[in-house]
């Protein structure tokens, strides 16, 4: 049996860090425990702004996960200086999301049905895929049908669903029927291209649920929800919690 990986998204990490001006809590740190957890991947979101991961941290944790022999998924806009950025540092993993000075966090998919934004997300992948052939690129979208078609036109290898409206839902008591189809019917669309099928943000313990028992997505990355639960209980303890959970969910198909 097959089982989904887990991506543990330290940014948060860094944002406690910024707040003071610190060396700590570090990045590098929190990596280490998650890696060695057991964690599949570590994931930091470089943003324009700089809010919470810094330019230095993406090559130490690079390292880092290098080290663990466990890949690196660095989210990024697609501006030029973000190109420039993954280009030098050839991560494993890049997840290509939108961006925007004022959100507090990211609001949702990449708006691949706009043609100027749709021609600018090809470019970027061509560009990546031009000078590192061997890192892969996810696409952080909506999993509406036309959304997902228009992601077939783009070099990408997955896309990874912006589950934040779903997640909400859910911890307020709504009916999460509408999503779970749509999320269905994605799989469909992409499995039968042969892309990959990630989802991420705004999941917790509770709200990821469902999604494993659906048994369609290939990966999950979290962060917020298990950043600040580790303040509590400790950030293994989370990481180890939330792999027994998955693996008790097969992927399905």
């Amino acid at each position: 049996m097959t089982f989904p990986r887990l991506g543990v998204n330290i940014d948060h990490v860094a944002t406690l860090r910024q707040q003071r001006g610190e060396f700590y809590p570090e990045v590098l740190r929190a990596a280490e425990v998650s890696l060695a957890t057991g964690a599949h991947q570590i994931t930091i979101h470089l943003r324009e702004d700089r809010r919470h991961i810094q330019d230095h941290d993406v090559p130490t944790t690079h390292d880092m996960c290098r080290k663990m022999n466990r890949p690196l998924n660095l989210e990024m806009g697609t501006s030029d200086e973000m190109i420039k950025i993954a280009i030098h540092e050839r991560p494993e993993w890049i997840c290509l999301v939108p961006e925007k000075r004022q959100e507090r966090t990211t609001e949702g998919g990449l708006n691949v049905i706009d043609p100027a934004n749709l021609k600018r997300v090809q470019e970027t992948c061509a560009k990546i895929k031009s000078a590192i052939p061997d890192t892969k690129i996810s696409l952080f979208v909506e999993a509406t049908p036309f959304v997902l078609e228009n992601c077939l036109k783009i070099k990408a290898d997955a896309v990874e669903i912006h589950t934040g409206d779903y997640a909400k839902d859910f911890l307020e008591g709504k009916d999460i029927s509408a999503h779970l189809a749509r999320y269905q019917q994605g799989h469909q669309i992409m499995k039968n291209a042969g892309r990959g099928y990630h989802a991420g943000h705004g999941l917790t313990f509770e709200s990821v649920t469902p999604l494993l028992k659906q048994g369609l997505f290939e990966e999950y990355n979290i962060g917020h929800w298990i950043i600040a639960e580790s303040v509590f209980i400790g950030l293994g303890h989370v990481i180890k919690e939330m792999l027994t959970l998955m693996q008790q969910h097969p992927l399905k198909g």
